[in-house]
């Protein structure tokens, strides 16, 4: 399943139970090294509850909105042959912000944009050139359907930074894909984490699954498209969200 691949790095993974962390899990489950990062020393709680599982983790602490930190992270995580762009939307100092647009300040539009995009951007661009110099590699950057396919009132800054995110995967999908790194993307819906609010696990009941997923189920596609059975896959898009941007009614 990952015969070139031995080391992966997961970004975002200071949560308990979010999708950093479901996917640091599976990635080690299947054998792989795993290095997993966050702008808080939680991530070390995190990788201690990994390697209880008898996995191989390691934890990082990075703020990945400066690239001095990034270029930091490089230098002590190694190389590595899968990179998961997971950082974004808000951290436990600075927490996801929604605000209407009229109502954003420049500050506010920088955040939005550097916590969801500049992150995948700072990361990838430190990580991809040894992919390319060793002539394999594994980009999986973490959308959203927010963005690129519905939005949310007060997510603005939020919504452009993850379509920017589609469009960086297209981009980085065509100049390394003749070098054996393939660059995909995850777009999930309402999945239920503990940062889930009342309302949106709500919403969540109106897919045609009538639940919302789970980071496990997310973890599952980002598994998929790091793995060597996704070869011919580059510059793809995978929805996981029940089918919910299918329907024009939403209860």
């Amino acid at each position: 399943m990952f015969g070139k691949s031995r080391r992966a790095l997961v970004t975002g993974a200071g949560a308990a139970d979010g999708i950093g962390i479901a996917t640091a899990r599976a990635l080690g489950g299947a054998g792989l090294s795993v290095v997993i990062t966050a702008s808080s020393a939680r991530v070390e709680q995190r990788a201690e509850e990994l390697r209880a599982e008898g996995l191989d983790v390691r934890a990082l602490v990075a703020n990945l909105t400066l690239s001095g930190d990034v270029e930091r992270l490089r230098s002590d995580a190694g190389e590595i042959d899968i990179l998961v762009n997971n950082a974004g939307m808000g951290t436990v100092a600075q927490p996801a912000l929604r605000r209407r647009f009229i109502d954003l300040s420049e500050s506010d539009w920088d955040r939005g944009i550097d916590v969801s995009l500049k992150t995948a951007f700072l990361s990838t661009r430190e990580f991809l050139a040894g992919m390319v110099r060793r002539g394999h590699g594994r980009v999986v950057n973490m959308a959203s359907v927010t963005g690129p396919y519905v939005s949310n009132e007060g997510e603005a800054a939020y919504s452009a930074a993850k379509a920017g995110m589609i469009g960086l995967t297209h981009a980085l999908a065509l100049e390394v894909g003749r070098s054996g790194v393939t660059v995909n993307a995850v777009a999930p819906g309402w999945i239920a984490t503990g940062a889930s609010t009342p309302e949106e696990l709500a919403a969540a009941r109106n897919t045609p699954l009538g639940r919302a997923g789970s980071p496990e189920e997310v973890a599952a596609a980002v598994l998929f498209l790091a793995s060597d059975a996704a070869g011919y896959v580059n510059g793809a898009v995978l929805v996981v969200d029940g089918g919910n941007i299918l329907q024009e009614r939403k209860g």
